[in-house]
C-alpha cells in the first residue's frame, strides 16, 4: 500500500510538498493541472514539470485528480468525440510521463455539495457539514456562490469557475438526461478511451457521486455499489475501475462498505479514506458532518474497511481525505494540513496493525 496525500499545486494549496514530506509514511502525492479546463489538452511540458517539481521534493507522484470531463460527453452532444480526442491525446502524454492513475467523477454540472464548509464543533474544529433543509432553501444559480463565499479564499476543487459562470445554460443543457442516459454516455466515454489505457497501462477509477443521492434533481449514476458494479461489468476492462471513497458511499447508510469492497475486488484503483457522521435516526438521503478519520468519532468502522481492502488484495494508492480545520489553521476546506497528517498516520498504523495480524508481507510503501 502506498500512503499519499492530495496536492493541488504551487499557488492553489496552501500546504507545501516539504510539509507532506514530513508526514511520516506519506511516500506521495495525488495532484493535477489545477488551472486546466475541462475539454483542454493537457501540454506535455505542464506534466513533466509538474511531476519534477513533485519528484525534487522527494516524493513520488501516485496518479492524477483528475482530469475532468467536459460536458459535451457527459450530455451526450454531438461535438463529444472532439472532446474525447482530446481526452485521449492527454492520457498519451501522462502515459509517457509514466503516470499511470486517473480519478476522475462523472457528477453533472455540480461536483461534490455541502451546506457549510465551516460548522463548527464542541472542541472549537470545524468541519465540512451538510444539512438537506438548508439545500432545499438554495437556488440552485446560487450554489457556485454560496459555496466560494465560505472557501477561505481557495479555489475549491471541482467548482470550476469558468463552468459555473454558465448555470443557467448547463441546466438548459442537461435537461431531459435521465440516469440511463448518463450511464450510456460514461459507457460510450470509456469504450473510446480503453485502447489507449490498455497502451499505457492507465487506470481510470471513477469516484462516487458526494453525497450519494440526487442534489436539486439532478441525477446521480455512482451512489450504490449495484451501480458501480453495473459500471465494472458494462466496460470489462480491469482498467476500468473505482476509486473508493468512503465519505462519499457513507453519506448513504444503505451502503456497506466493506462488502462493496469485496464485491469490487481486483478493481478498485485508489481509496480515499475519512469518517463522518450522519445524524441520529438517519436512514436515508439527510444530514451529515464530516469527522476525524478514526472510527469512535464518526459513523463508519475504519479499522473493518482497512482490513476489507486488505482482504480483497488492494495494495494501491490511498490517502487521508477531507480533514477537520484545527489549530486554527486557514486552509482550502477540507484540504489543511494538520488533520489530513494525523488521518494518514492512523490509516497506515491500521494498515500495519492489519497486515501483522494477518502474517505481513504488504506493508506500507516508504
Amino acid at each position: 500500500m502506498q500512503m499519499t496525500m492530495r496536492w493541488f499545486g504551487a499557488g492553489y494549496d496552501s500546504v507545501r510538498l516539504e510539509q507532506i514530506r514530513q508526514v511520516a509514511g506519506v511516500s506521495a502525492v495525488v495532484s493535477t493541472l489545477y488551472g486546466s479546463l475541462p475539454g483542454e489538452v493537457w501540454e506535455e511540458d505542464a506534466i513533466l514539470s509538474l511531476k519534477k517539481e513533485v519528484e525534487d521534493a522527494g516524493l513520488k507522484l501516485a496518479g492524477i485528480e483528475s482530469v475532468n470531463i467536459h460536458d459535451a460527453i457527459k450530455v451526450g452532444s454531438p461535438d463529444r468525440d472532439k472532446y474525447i480526442d482530446n481526452y485521449i491525446l492527454t492520457l498519451e502524454r501522462l502515459g509517457r510521463a509514466d503516470i499511470h492513475l486517473i480519478c476522475y467523477n462523472f457528477m453533472i454540472i455540480f461536483d461534490w455539495t455541502r451546506s457549510d464548509l465551516a460548522k463548527l464543533r464542541s472542541d472549537g474544529a470545524t468541519v465540512m457539514s451538510y444539512d438537506q433543509k438548508i439545500i432545499d432553501k438554495i437556488d440552485p444559480g446560487n450554489m457556485s456562490r454560496v459555496m466560494n463565499a465560505q472557501s477561505n479564499g481557495y479555489a475549491l476543487a471541482g467548482w470550476e469557475p469558468e463552468r459555473l459562470g454558465r448555470l443557467k445554460e448547463l441546466f438548459a443543457l442537461y435537461e431531459g438526461i435521465t440516469e440511463e442516459k448518463l450511464f450510456a454516455n460514461l459507457n460510450y466515454f470509456l469504450e473510446r478511451i480503453m485502447p489507449v489505457c490498455d497502451k499505457y497501462n492507465i487506470n481510470m477509477a471513477i469516484h462516487p457521486d458526494d453525497p450519494g443521492w440526487s442534489v436539486f434533481g439532478l441525477p446521480r449514476i455512482m451512489s450504490r455499489g449495484s451501480q458501480l458494479e453495473r459500471l465494472l461489468g458494462m466496460v470489462d476492462n480491469p482498467h476500468n475501475g473505482v476509486t473508493l471513497c468512503t465519505g462519499s458511499l457513507g453519506t448513504n447508510p444503505a451502503n456497506d462498505i466493506p462488502g462493496i469492497i469485496s464485491s469490487l475486488r481486483g478493481r478498485i484503483h485508489f481509496a480515499h479514506l475519512r469518517n463522518l457522521r450522519r445524524s441520529t435516526g438517519h436512514s436515508g438521503p439527510g444530514d451529515f458532518e464530516e469527522a476525524a478519520h478514526f472510527s469512535a468519532d464518526g459513523s463508519l468502522d475504519m479499522f473493518a474497511i482497512v482490513k476489507a481492502l486488505y482482504d480483497a488484495g488492494f495494495n494501491g494508492p490511498i490517502r487521508p481525505d477531507h480533514g477537520r480545520s484545527i489549530w486554527g489553521e486557514v486552509s482550502m476546506p477540507g484540504y489543511g494540513l494538520y488533520d489530513r497528517a494525523l488521518g494518514a498516520s492512523y490509516l497506515t498504523g491500521l494498515w500495519e496493525a492489519v497486515d501483522k495480524v494477518s502474517g505481513g508481507g504488504r506493508p506500507v510503501e516508504i
